[in-house]
């Protein structure tokens, strides 16, 4: 049973709290890549509690500040893109991406006042469709080799979406391999041509099995827990015969992202990111080991779910997650519609604003979550005796950060690890991208 003060511990993420004091070690999702295109490249950003306004400037720099002005604190992100950088409509004041201030045009001729204000900026990079942020002291560290990184832009595309709950609890749903068996089944399987880009519609590896149909008819999984360098990861076993068992393994990235597997073809590379304490977006990035992505295709099926421009769910707490008791008797699990983001979100939101996990009572199935809220833990007070947390990384570890390795199949009842491992492999040494690397 955990304390008040633990669950305040791992879930409060302002600047003060040693849960946000951890999360600023590490690059934070910010924005999409397509949310600064267009005629205005200005967006304002919440992060970890935090007002920021994020900008590409007319030469394609992005810079990211603090989003009050530091003349009256009037706010940034109504501000104008001129002359070499972000100018606040007030008093005409003008900053470039590193927040120096390189104009204050209504000072008097001659005033020096603007070689002496600088505006906090913070580091900023775009990578796989996605601009991150880094909020901490010093230099940031090095991202990892993870597939979502070194696939070339063709062959990954990235979406985001809010949730209405603290970042934890929209965590753990992603640690929880037993929930898809229920929250996520379907009384009927689609049709093999209608699951691109769509969760759990796909067939398993080295079979013609559907897997909502794994999940439906084996709803009682085996769950192996690992330690790795790099987080945890989850090898989920479901014995469906004598001779074959389904495998699934799926793996938390430290500190608030996990990777599972989308299709043969696909993985998602997931981030839970707090826009405060009881808000959060995830980012996700799908990557392809196959083909180039349709990043069309992909983004108007999820732009039926989101709107825009904050990627608001369409269906949720306002209108019941779109609840039929019909559908529940009949077609889903949940009653509550084919996206299984929806189903989530229920799930996840459903527990409060702030999950209150004094109440709870954890099952066998629970190791992973019990095993990351430990490690989590950990690194907070790593964070607190000054030391570095698990995956705070520089360029030499970085590169041994790589993978990891996700699948779902259906192999040998004996033998199951070789078995992940080989189709990890072979879809991994086929890739194109991968082969690319490797002769250049």
């Amino acid at each position: 049973m955990m304390s008040a003060e633990q669950n305040a511990l791992i879930t409060r993420i302002t600047q003060d709290q040693p849960a946000g004091k951890l999360l600023r070690h590490y690059w934070q999702p910010a924005a999409l890549a397509v949310e600064l295109e267009g005629q205005r490249p200005i967006r304002p950003v919440e992060l970890l509690g935090q007002h920021f306004v994020l900008f590409r400037d007319e030469d394609g720099n992005l810079g990211m500040l603090d989003r009050d002005c530091p003349h009256r604190n009037a706010d940034l992100a109504f501000g104008r893109l001129e002359d070499g950088g972000l100018r606040c409509p007030f008093h005409g004041w003008l900053f470039d991406v590193k927040g120096r201030c390189l104009q204050t045009p209504a000072e008097p001729k001659g005033s020096t006042l603007c070689k002496r204000i600088q505006q906090k900026s913070y580091p900023v990079i775009e990578k796989s469709g996605i601009i991150f942020a880094y909020l901490g002291e010093g230099e940031p560290p090095a991202f990892p080799d993870l597939d979502c990184f070194v696939a070339p832009d063709d062959y990954v595309f990235a979406f985001k979406g809010l949730i209405d709950c603290n970042w934890l609890q929209a965590l753990e749903v992603g640690i929880d391999p037993a929930h898809a068996s229920f929250l996520h089944r379907f009384f009927e399987d689609d049709e093999p041509e209608s699951a691109y880009g769509r969760q759990f519609r796909a067939t398993s590896a080295d079979s013609n099995i559907p897997m909502t149909r794994v999940l439906r008819e084996f709803d009682c999984p085996d769950i192996a827990v690992e330690t790795t360098d790099y987080g945890l990861r989850l090898i989920t076993t479901r014995t469906m015969n004598e001779e074959n068992t389904h495998v699934r393994v799926t793996n938390v990235l430290f500190p608030q992202a996990f990777v599972i597997p989308l299709s043969s073809e696909m993985t998602i590379t997931q981030w839970h990111v707090p826009i405060n304490d009881t808000s959060c977006y995830w980012y996700a990035i799908f990557t392809s080991f196959s083909g180039p992505v349709n990043k069309k295709q992909m983004r108007e099926q999820r732009l039926k779910l989101y709107t825009l421009p904050d990627y608001r769910p369409r269906v949720g707490r306002a209108n019941d997650y779109g609840f039929d008791p019909y559908e529940q008797a009949s077609k889903t699990y949940t009653g509550m519609g084919d996206d299984i983001n929806v189903h989530d979100q229920w799930a996840i939101e459903s527990q409060g604003h702030i999950q209150d996990r004094t109440r709870e009572h954890l099952g066998q199935t629970d190791k992973g979550i019990i095993a990351y809220r430990r490690m989590l833990m950990n690194a907070i007070d790593r964070a607190q005796r000054g030391e570095t947390p698990l995956m705070v990384l520089n360029t030499s570890q970085a590169t041994q950060i790589q993978g990891p390795a996700t699948m779902d199949g259906v192999g040998p009842t004996n033998g199951t690890e070789n078995y992940w491992k080989d189709v990890d492999a072979r879809r991994r040494n086929a890739a194109p991208w991968r082969q690319d690397a490797a002769q250049a």
